[in-house]
């Protein structure tokens, strides 16, 4: 895994999201360089594949529901996008430290409230990391192996029930949180060093560049 301190890791999957998330639509060759920017960003954290492709794969499902009415042309560059984000955020959180979202949200330059409504999402989504692992290990049980076969089993049976027992599960974890005293923070103190900053800040360079070029290029091929 690269060497990376988990508040610089968060900076940086966090600039390579809302860049592609404000590309401009129909900007596909700028969605390329993000996609393999999101590539990159997953082979250098060396996320575990299975564990990003079975996730990848109940999200966009959900995901296919919501995009597919708006039509094909523009479904298919929305999911695209989508799936980069999700490939972006999910690398770096398949590759934390147990429990250890609050101490990367601590060099996090937002209000705290921001700030607690990312760590109970954190701790949601390991949660649901958890019932994935779940509902694939009673999926292999039943003889349903592989890629497709899987799919299958969650789109035609589980889908609905992974989301109800990973909120139930979400709902006792933070009672048990308030309960030991969380207040919103976490007693810890984790800042960015100064080649940390000039690294994200060469990072939002980049993605502000590429991003402004998605609109440049859209306004000239609407000129001609």
């Amino acid at each position: 895994m690269l060497k990376l301190s988990l508040p610089l890791r968060l900076q940086l999957s966090l600039v390579i999201v809302v860049g592609a998330a404000l590309l401009k639509y129909e900007a596909w060759n700028w969605l390329a360089a993000y996609g393999a920017i999101a590539l990159i960003w997953a082979i250098l954290l060396r996320v575990p594949i299975r564990k990003l492709t079975g996730l990848l794969g109940a999200e966009l499902l959900f995901l296919s529901f919501v995009a597919l009415p708006l039509g094909w042309e523009r479904a298919s560059f929305l999911l695209i996008r989508s799936l980069i984000c999700l490939v972006t955020m999910n690398s770096f959180l398949l590759t934390l430290p147990p429990h250890s979202f609050g101490i990367a949200l601590k060099g996090l330059p937002v209000p705290s409230g921001l700030k607690e409504n990312l760590l109970l999402t954190g701790q949601y989504i390991e949660i649901l990391l958890a019932e994935v692992t779940r509902m694939q290990r009673a999926a292999q049980l039943r003889g349903l192996n592989g890629t497709a076969a899987w799919l299958r089993y969650a789109s035609a049976a589980m889908i609905g029930s992974l989301y109800l027992r990973s909120l139930e599960r979400a709902e006792r974890v933070y009672a048990a949180m308030v309960v030991r005293g969380y207040k919103g923070t976490l007693p810890v103190d984790s800042t960015l060093r100064a080649k940390e900053r000039f690294v994200v800040l060469l990072a939002c360079a980049i993605a502000v560049s590429l991003t402004l070029a998605s609109y440049s290029d859209f306004g000239l091929v609407i000129s001609h």
